[in-house]
């Protein structure tokens, strides 16, 4: 370990954050959420500001970190000014002014123009892979030109039915799961299935199937490329219900554990169906324990604030109301929780259930049904299904 401690010091880069009223910035938030940008550019939003008055800070909805920087004589970068100031890069394009230097000598430092600011995350990615490179099963691999590995082949990717359109999946890490981090800045940190982190950490290896900015290593969860016993923890927040071995999974993730080493797993119960980019397997906490069990001493499960029912009530309504037509919306919406309570027989031909679009039925089903049939020339039990 020591040649870690010397290579890869503990950093943490921000790439988003919540804001405040000081320092809320309109062209952040906007392109932090996109719904709200769609919304502000078909005017039914005034600004990026308004949303986050009225409901941005009670939904704890955040903002790109800053990316610009004031240029000065002594920063000044053609490309990243021209980045940060579109109008000028069409101005160069036109004509007008012969390089981006130009404009900056005669408006841009007297206009306070900004530039776009270097990104701390290549340098620190950097530094943190040399010192997973001597825990990977294949020590000689290389990086790809990304900075990055990538251990996905093209079977995996039709395996698991991926592609290029994945959706962007975003979380930030509660408090417990930061003071976890913050107590292993002198080893690695593994997090399986990571989507793209507001806080980009030097100690933490997150592994995705997509390659978002703050990906690391590109692979599936259930052949982990990693030495037995490599990490100091784990983590895996929303991700066993979208694979569809989380038993396999699951023993991946205790391999790669070292001994004493903790794991952090959040798996959804009562959620409707939402794929990044498919969705298998919901689980109860029994069934969350049963996967880990036989490998690893469980200390405790719990329901936490951000996994409350509270969530669960708010997310199926909402689908419901927000797939219905809209004078069967404004009739479920008059309903009261007595209403919903009630035996559900007679509410089945109520316009709200009847005219649910079978899509929303899937995604919010109580259960759902499969009917099937075997071949004729059944394939072995020992047989993989092509």
């Amino acid at each position: 370990m020591a040649p870690f401690l010397m290579t890869n010091p503990f950093e943490i880069a921000l790439l988003q954050e919540i804001p405040t009223p000081s320092t809320f910035d309109e062209r952040c938030y906007l392109a932090a959420n996109r719904d709200v940008a769609e919304a502000v550019a078909a005017g039914r939003l005034a600004s990026g500001r308004a949303h986050f008055k009225k409901f941005g800070a009670v939904e704890g909805r955040r903002q790109f970190a800053k990316q610009d920087e004031l240029v000065t004589c002594e920063n000044f970068d053609e490309a990243r000014y021209l980045e940060s100031n579109p109008d000028v890069a069409r101005a160069v394009e036109r004509g007008e002014f012969p390089s981006a230097r130009a404009h900056f000598e005669q408006f841009g430092l007297r206009e306070s123009r900004p530039q776009r600011r270097v990104s701390q995350v290549p340098a620190i990615r950097a530094r943190k892979l040399d010192a997973l490179r001597p825990l990977l099963l294949d020590p000689e691999k290389p990086l790809e030109k990304s900075g990055k590995y990538c251990f996905l082949d093209e079977a995996t990717r039709a395996r698991d039915s991926l592609d290029d359109e994945i959706p962007i999946s975003e979380n930030s890490y509660d408090q417990e799961t930061v003071e976890l981090i913050e107590s292993c800045r002198d080893g690695l940190v593994l997090d399986v299935g990571a989507g793209f982190r507001p806080i980009y950490y030097s100690n933490v290896i997150n592994l995705e199937i997509a390659d978002y900015p703050t990906t690391d290593v590109i692979g599936a969860a259930d052949s982990l490329p990693f030495k037995d016993a490599s990490f100091d923890g784990v983590i895996s927040i929303a991700v066993l219900e979208h694979v569809k071995d989380p038993f396999r999974c699951a023993r991946e993730i205790a391999r790669v554990l070292k001994p004493g080493g903790w794991l952090k797993c959040c798996v959804p119960f009562l959620q409707p169906l939402h794929g990044f980019p498919h969705h298998y397997f919901n689980m109860t906490h029994e069934g969350l324990r049963t996967l880990f069990e036989p490998y690893l001493t469980i200390e405790r499960q719990e329901v936490n604030p951000a996994t409350h029912p509270v969530w669960a009530i708010a997310w199926q309504l909402r689908s419901w109301a927000e797939g219905l037509p809209p004078k069967a919306r404004k009739s479920f919406l008059r309903q009261r929780v007595g209403d919903l309570i009630a035996y559900p027989g007679p509410m089945l031909e109520q316009a709200w259930a009847k005219e649910l679009p079978v899509e929303k039925q899937f995604e919010l089903a109580a259960a759902t049904i499969l009917l099937a049939r075997k071949p004729q020339a059944p394939m072995s039990i020992t047989q993989e299904p092509q």
